[in-house]
């Protein structure tokens, strides 16, 4: 790829005959990644696994600027939250060399991966995705208002409807992006190289009310199901 220099280790273990490829240079120190979600929806995973090939950032700051920012204390002398935009603007020529992914998920999935816990709500990731009443919002408040009170829809729609920004952002659908990774590589401007591709794990957490939640989530999940694997907006 024009301007990036990848250079490869390749070691044969002589009892199996199997080609070992172990990374040594492609990590380019000039590139950065912000990895953005509502949480629950294998932005960690995607951190690490980008982490092979520039600086990452993990980002639940729901609001998007125009223009784009540093986060966290990065360049700033202000207190402000690792994942969140510090309204220090990256100069103009620096935007090629940063790349914002916004992975996401089924409600239903995320509700139950993060929003919620056994002894009540998560609080603490919710003030981490800047939801309302300083992450207080038990899944009782949901269900009976029948209301998306998490503002899942509101924080899908910041990040994926087209405005007027000086960056673009890539939006990859969490279920597929398992049987596509050589085609989110190849979109995101990274090598294809298996022996470095995540490996799925997920803890199956039971889900409840499921009926309920897919009629207060009904527009945000018809919005996920006509979307591509990957976007570009």
């Amino acid at each position: 790829m024009k301007g990036r220099n990848y250079d490869f280790l390749t070691h044969v273990n002589k009892s199996t005959n199997h080609i070992k490829i172990e990374p040594t240079t492609y990590f380019n120190k000039n590139m950065h990644y912000y990895i953005c979600s509502f949480g629950g929806s294998g932005s960690t995973v995607l951190l690490q696994y980008l982490s092979n090939f520039g600086n990452v950032y993990h980002i639940h700051d729901r609001f998007p600027p125009s223009k784009l920012q540093h986060v966290g204390k990065n360049n700033s002398t202000e207190d402000i939250y690792s994942e969140w935009f510090n309204k220090i603007e990256i100069p103009g020529s620096e935007i090629a060399n940063y790349k914002i992914i916004f992975i996401y998920r089924h409600p239903l999935q995320v509700i139950y991966s993060r929003l919620t816990q056994n002894t009540g709500p998560n609080i603490k990731h919710m003030l981490h995705i800047m939801c309302d009443n300083n992450g207080d919002i038990p899944l009782s408040a949901v269900l009976n208002s029948r209301k998306d009170l998490y503002k899942l829809e509101q924080f899908f729609d910041n990040y994926t409807i087209r405005k007027e920004r000086n960056y673009r952002i890539y939006c990859v659908k969490y279920e597929q992006f398992w049987d596509n990774i050589s085609v989110f590589n190849n979109i995101i401007g990274i090598p294809d190289i298996k022996e470095l591709y995540p490996i799925k794990h997920e803890t199956r957490k039971p889900i409840r009310h499921i009926a309920q939640l897919n009629s207060i989530y009904a527009s945000l999940i018809s919005k996920m199901n006509t979307k591509p694997f990957i976007e570009l907006v």
